[in-house]
This record gives C-alpha cells, structure tokens and sequence, in this order.
C-alpha cells in the first residue's frame, strides 16, 4: 500500500493519528477536535491490569479506532500486523504528545504530512525521556518545550516551533508542567498541526550547539545526592527530582543505630539563622538538623537548604517530625463519614480504574502526578473541603487519605498526629486515665528546660501523686513564640473570622 497521498480538506482540517498516551495526549485528542481536524486512529500502550490509558478511554468515549501495541518492531524491524494496523487509518499526519515507546521510521514517515513531537525542553538543551529534571538539576535560568519534525535521532529533527518560561527558585518538575510545561504545550500542539494544515509550519534544522543528551533518571545511582555539591547545587538537584523519584541519601534517624535509604522533597534555599535543632547524621556529609521548619542541610560551601518531607520505608513524613515518635490517630467514622468514604473510593476507582481497598497504594497503582491533580479537585468539589497535593503525597494509601479528608472536614489538622510521652496511668472510679507528667509547647511534650519539677498534691490526704515538670522563664517564652506563630502564620491565620468561629463551635 502506497503513503497516503490523500489532499487536505478544503477547510484544513487534517486527517491525524495521535501515537501516545497520557493525560496531556487527552487535551491535544480533545483540542485538535475541537479545530476541525479528524482524529482517525490513537496508538497507545497496553491496560496495566485494569488500568486503561486515559487516551485509549477518550478515544472509546469518541468512537475513534484505539491500537494498544507493547511493542512496534522486533529485532530492528517493523511487525507486519502492527505496521498493517497503523496504515489501516489512513492519516495525513502522526502526532505524538508523549510517547514513551520507539516508533519506527516506517510510521513516522507513512503519512504525506510526516510527523510531529512534543519535547518538553529547549532543544537542543536536554534531549532525552528526563528533560524537566534535568533542566531544574542543571540550574536552567530558563524551560521551555519544542514541537518538533520527528527523524531517526533521539530529539534531533527540524524544530517546528518553541516556547520558553522562567524557572521560578522553588520550581519542582511538578511545577513547572503544571503552571507552563502542560497548558501551553496542549495550546502549541494545537497551533503546530494547524500550521500544518496551512502549509505554514516551519523546518529548521536543529544547530549541535549547545546541544545534551541527558540519561533516563531510572536508576538508583543517578537519584543520589553528591555532597561536594554547593548548597545551590543541591537545592537544584532535589527539586529536579521532586516529586518522581526523589532525590536520595542515607542518614541515621533519631533513635536508631544503622544509616538507612531515605529520599528528600520540598527543598528550599535557607536564608535566615541557622536553627536549633536535634542533629541528624549523613553518610558522607555534614549532619542536618531536624528543626520546626523541616530537615536542615549544608553543601560543600556551608550554603544551606531545607527540605520539607522525607520518605522513609517508602511512607512520606514531615521532616520537621523525624525526630518525634508517632503515629497516625485512628478515628472512628460516623454514618454519614463512611458515606464520603465510598465516594472517595469512587473517585479512587475512576482513577486508578481498579478495585480500591483500604490498603491501596495511589502511586503503587500506577497513578502519576497528573492524577494527584484530578485526585485532588474531584475531592474538593466533593467534600467542599480545602485540600492540597501535599496531601496526597503524605498519605497516599487510601485509608490514610480518608483519615485526612475527614480531619479535614471536621477542622482537625490532616497532619494530627499522637505524641508519645511520660505519664501518669491511673484507675479512677473505674476508668483508665493517663496523666501527662511533661510540657505541651509547640505541638511536643517536652522536659523543662532547666529539668525542675513540682509535685502533685492529693487534697483529701496531701500525699504526693506525681511531680510533673514545672516551667521556667524560658519554657514560657517558647510557648510564647511558639503561640505567636501558630496565630500570624499558621492555619488559624489562613481562614476567616467567621471559619474561626465554626472551628471553636465544633
């Protein structure tokens, strides 16, 4: 069968096939409709289990032929029944949003209009599948994406068109596709096969100047931090590493003897004075220090960063809390709760388009951060809640996430944790109770700092029932402090008068 060699229609609209997968691969299915152009086949990747692509599911919902091929070729060469499948469509142009397998030449060049890329960085800076990483681990003052004429080279064909954005300081690759990456990529691909169309698209051929071939971050060795890095340096690597995989080290948790795998999130550079705090060891670098505000760490210039969230054992925790012994509160759910607990189920299952139990695992299951975003606004809109990526990164397994949704529903923090601390356990008129024998400041139970301690009187016999610490001159003006922050910028300063009131309601 020849290359199609039908004409474009009288009102340009194009006859396309869209060769990839994900959620941005949707929107360029949806935005190319939406300009007139045919979509007349999508080739995408095999179900995961139960897990259909979102572009294999729009194309079905649109009566569009949908081709889900694990591979394109065998030893070099094209399948016949794949390559005789794809021509079956007949389209005058192949577009690949995100394509994560090798299409062979045979497809890329069948069509009479060829084929046309998304790369999401400024070729020919950072060719290859981790270019957002790359561009925030290198520094890039600037990011961008390029559309591109595809040939046999890895990200190497005539450019058709380019943008570029500022890199913002505390960019993560989240970021970055989400506020410029993503939305003005869907908007370009739509402008690129329009030009097409119009016979107005350019073809210049990519200069080798300046141009890298940047490695896939999938292995381990390539995700740990180097501490002769500057503090600047390190910053850049960890948020080019944030959210997927994480940038990894191995350091020695309060409390334990052995260092461990540990991956660090959230980093920011650190401007102020360097806090008080419980001192953590780091193979191979300088200890941090566990403070109220995160993990504190120092590059090889004595610049310091700080980290937000670290996973241990694959589960997420706040950096600030590494230092606490803790626990999630398990509450009880009311009738009415464990109605919103079905339909968060049902959101989890359209996501994830698989059954959900209470121990199900959002990212083991295949869920990227485009599905954070989705996750994340379906639940608002349905528990009227506020409610933040963070969150999910924090609990992503599903029963940790109810927790958090109905925390939040009743105004608890989602981060509501139960400290442990040395107390007092008593039997009285038949109950168990447990007295508290430390301070409450900040949110810890802690000693006094200059260790005293004042009994508790009995008043039916004076006998003495406990000695508890007594507070000094230092202690209350931590509390103090402590106080005044909580009010100027915590939670309590982020939501109205009249929210304050419903809270002191409730």
């Amino acid at each position: 069968m020849p290359p199609n060699q039908s004409s474009v229609n009288e009102d340009k609209s194009l006859r396309v096939a869209i060769i990839g997968q994900s959620a941005f691969a949707v929107e360029v299915f949806e935005r190319l409709t939406q300009h007139g152009h045919v979509i007349v086949g999508v080739f995408t990747i095999p179900d995961k289990g139960r897990r259909e692509d979102p572009l294999a599911k729009v194309a079905t919902e649109n009566d569009v032929p949908v081709f889900k091929f694990k591979a394109w070729r065998r030893a070099g060469k094209p399948l016949p029944e794949v390559l005789q499948a794809y021509q079956s469509v007949n389209a005058d142009l192949n577009v690949l949003p995100y394509c994560s397998q090798f299409i062979p030449m045979e497809v890329i060049n069948y069509p009479r209009l060829r084929s046309i890329c998304y790369h999401p960085s400024i070729l020919p800076r950072h060719r290859g599948a981790s270019s957002i990483n790359w561009t925030l681990m290198c520094g890039d003052k600037e990011a961008g994406f390029s559309i591109f004429w595809a040939d046999d080279g890895l990200d190497t064909g005539p450019l058709l068109l380019q943008e570029k954005c500022l890199v913002e300081e505390d960019d993560t690759v989240d970021t970055l596709y989400k506020r410029f990456l993503y939305p003005a990529g869907v908007t370009a691909m739509a402008r690129a096969v329009d030009m097409v169309a119009n016979d107005t698209a350019p073809m210049e051929v990519q200069t080798e100047k300046g141009a890298t071939y940047d490695p896939m971050l999938n292995k381990p060795e390539l995700q740990k931090i180097d501490w002769t890095k500057t503090g600047r340096e390190l910053h850049n690597f960890i948020r080019g590493l944030d959210s997927v995989p994480g940038a990894s080290c191995r350091l020695k948790l309060p409390g334990t003897a052995e260092f461990q795998d540990v991956f660090l999130f959230g980093s920011s550079m650190w401007r102020s004075a360097k806090p008080a705090g419980t001192e953590v060891e780091i193979e191979d670098a300088t200890p941090g220090v566990i403070h109220e505000d995160g993990l504190l760490l120092s590059g090889a210039d004595g610049v310091l960063i700080n980290v937000k969230r670290v996973k241990v054992n694959g589960r997420m925790k706040l950096a600030s809390g590494l230092d606490q012994i803790s626990q999630q509160v398990q509450i009880e759910f009311t009738k009415d709760e464990k109605n919103v607990v079905e339909s968060v189920r049902a959101v989890w299952e359209s996501i994830l388009n698989c059954d959900v139990e209470d121990d199900t695992d959002l990212f083991a299951s295949g869920a990227g951060s485009m599905d954070v975003v989705r996750l994340v606004e379906e639940v608002k809109d349905l528990c009227s809640i506020e409610l933040e990526n963070e969150d999910v990164f924090m609990a992503p397994v599903f029963d940790e996430f109810c927790q958090v949704i109905i925390l939040k529903s009743r105004g608890a923090n989602s981060g509501e944790i139960q400290i442990e601390y040395r107390a007092l356990e008593m039997n009285i008129n038949k109950m168990d109770i447990k007295v508290p024998l430390q301070l409450f400041i900040d949110g810890k139970f802690v000693d006094a700092e200059d260790r005293k301690t004042q009994d508790v009187i009995n008043p039916t016999d004076e006998s003495v029932i406990c000695k508890v610490q007594a507070a000094g001159t230092k202690d209350v003006d931590k509390a103090v402090a402590a106080a005044k922050k909580a009010f100027e910028t915590g939670e309590w300063s982020k939501i109205s008068a009249r929210e304050r009131g419903q809270l002191l309601y409730k």
